[in-house]
């Protein structure tokens, strides 16, 4: 497997993800690691759900890109699908890449959303990945 430590088995492990769960993805394209694809697949024992599905999920993982539309919109619409304690993985181009989004961006558009920004790291050669959470609420 790969050993580099941006290496797709590395990311996954350090995502957190579990044999069993089940995780929505969102964005794919030509341009995304497929590696670190498989290693989810592989890691959580489940093919990656698209977004015709109706299932309450473990993840969403998005991957986007600067011109892909809406990111607050974007990240709402994942909320509908997530289990209360699953998570959102953003997956944005690295700086100088295709599609890069400023990491301004995203902390403008998760508190607005709902989410909180809990860490971000490269997950791969070309993507970097950032862990979003729903804000804690009084609301029962």
């Amino acid at each position: 497997m790969i050993s580099s430590p941006h290496g797709a088995t590395s990311s996954v492990e350090r995502m957190g993800f579990a044999h069993g769960q089940l995780i929505l993805e969102v964005g794919a394209d030509s341009d995304v690691a497929q590696d670190l694809r498989l290693s989810l697949i592989a890691k959580t024992g489940s093919d990656l759900l698209d977004s015709d599905s109706t299932e309450v999920v473990d993840a969403v993982l998005i991957w986007w890109r600067e011109d892909d539309g809406d990111l607050v919109d974007e990240l709402v619409d994942a909320l509908t699908f997530l289990a209360d304690s699953g998570s959102i993985w953003l997956m944005t181009p690295k700086s100088g890449r295709p599609g890069h989004v400023e990491p301004s961006d995203i902390q403008d558009a998760a508190p607005t959303a709902g989410l909180s920004q809990t860490v971000s790291f490269s997950a791969s050669a070309d993507w970097t990945a950032t862990r979003l959470v729903a804000r804690k609420t009084s609301r029962k």
